[in-house]
């Protein structure tokens, strides 16, 4: 490409969300940095940063958007608010075949569009360069504190989408005050990193995972699991990463170890359906099962942890699940229950913050692939479909797509 117009759409998916690819301050620092790009925001009422915010830096507001070369927005464009023939930057969710969206993959091919999907941006080691798993780690432990601190009558923190930023979120920090009390932390990625960042501004120490098995503590801790710390091949002495994720079905879990010291489980590690879960239903019912609030910031229902039965919603983040019957009731209903926060939309409780991280993202990795003719292939990779044909690496997704009826 040479000159390239970029629109950053209204989102239109019901419920609204109200994060944005790029701010006012990241859509005038890229086009500062690419003389050749050219942005304009259609108006939304909806968005976190305001029309008049975009205004007042010189960034063009503009309703008909179908004149730029790229659109761009953060959820599942609405089928009639497609535009024919365009190339479109979004989270998709179509690759797993997600069944409702099937409609939304046959529109785009039937309008000859272009799909480029934020998932799939990654670089050549195939690490994903543009995703909002910081801030779901972030707001994830958040709630954990916050629900746990609610269900033992600890302390009353504001919800996360009750603030206005992250900085008015840590100003509700010094309000933690925590017994001895362990959590345990799963996975190494971005969704991990942002938990134990909230973990460490509260002040909550983090210890070795043999520290934290097999000594007591005076302050509350946290440890950071990693797959190798529990789960295990039988046939096999020496953990090796590379072999678990390529044969998951032949692992077993080891979680138990720490189900017997764990008062508070923050699930941020990624889940493979064929990986073992960490705990079945059967084992919350033993007298040792100490895990009491569960933050599952994955939010994989039936996934690695059995007691996620469903999701729930930013106003109403949690339930309770009764390991006697296996049924779920209302949030904090007895000291007995587990109670759980399954919220699948986690960065839009704090979406200005997530924003700006996402627009940092579009500008160093996305848009220096508009001018160097996509130089190591990022954007074919995550193409999806191109002018309206699956491109071959998603051709599996045909089926799918033809599954679906429009009405045109």
């Amino acid at each position: 490409m040479t000159k390239v117009k970029v629109g950053i759409i209204k989102e239109g998916k019901v419920p609204v969300d109200k994060r944005v690819p790029l701010t006012p301050k990241k859509c005038e620092e890229a086009t500062q940095e690419f003389p050749d790009l050219e942005v304009l925001v259609q108006p939304s009422e909806v968005r976190c940063f305001s029309d008049e915010e975009y205004k007042e830096l010189g960034i063009p507001l503009q309703q008909d958007l179908s004149n730029c070369d790229v659109l761009m927005g953060v959820k599942e464009v609405p089928l009639d608010q497609l535009i024919p023939n365009k190339t479109y930057f979004f989270f998709s969710h179509t690759i797993k075949k997600q069944p409702h969206n099937a409609k939304l993959l046959r529109a785009i091919l039937d309008k000859k569009i272009t799909l480029i999907d934020y998932e799939l941006l990654t670089d050549k080691d195939g690490h994903r360069v543009v995703a909002f798993g910081r801030y779901a780690g972030i707001v994830g432990a958040y709630n954990g504190i916050l629900t746990y601190g609610k269900k033992h009558s600890l302390f009353d923190l504001k919800p996360a989408y009750l603030c206005h930023d992250m900085d008015d979120m840590r100003e509700e920090f010094f309000k933690v005050k925590l017994p001895a009390i362990k959590i345990a932390v799963t996975g190494g990625g971005r969704v991990a990193g942002g938990a134990m960042e909230v973990l460490d501004e509260m002040g909550i120490r983090k210890v070795s995972v043999f520290d934290y098995l097999y000594k007591q503590f005076t302050e509350p801790v946290y440890a950071q699991l990693h797959s190798g710390d529990y789960n295990r091949r039988p046939d096999v002495e020496v953990w090796d990463s590379p072999d678990f994720y390529a044969h998951p079905e032949l692992y077993e879990s080891t979680f138990r170890k720490f189900t017997r010291v764990t008062d508070l489980l923050l699930a941020c590690a990624y889940w493979n359906p064929k990986a073992p879960k960490l705990f079945s239903e059967d084992e919350t019912r033993q007298s040792d099962f100490k895990i009491d609030t569960i933050a599952d910031i994955t939010c994989d229902v039936d996934g690695s942890i059995p007691t996620t039965k469903r999701s729930t919603t930013i106003p109403e983040p949690v339930y309770d699940y009764n390991p006697a019957t296996g049924e779920l009731e209302p949030s904090y209903s007895s000291e007995s229950n587990i109670t759980v926060m399954a919220v699948d939309n986690l960065p839009c409780e704090l979406p200005r913050n997530a924003s700006r991280d996402f627009g940092r993202n579009i500008i160093d990795y996305v848009f220096p692939q508009f001018f160097n003719n996509d130089e190591g292939g990022m954007l074919a990779r995550a193409t999806i479909a191109k002018d309206g044909k699956l491109t071959e690496k998603y051709s599996y997704l045909q089926e799918y797509a033809d599954s679906a009826v429009v009405n045109k």
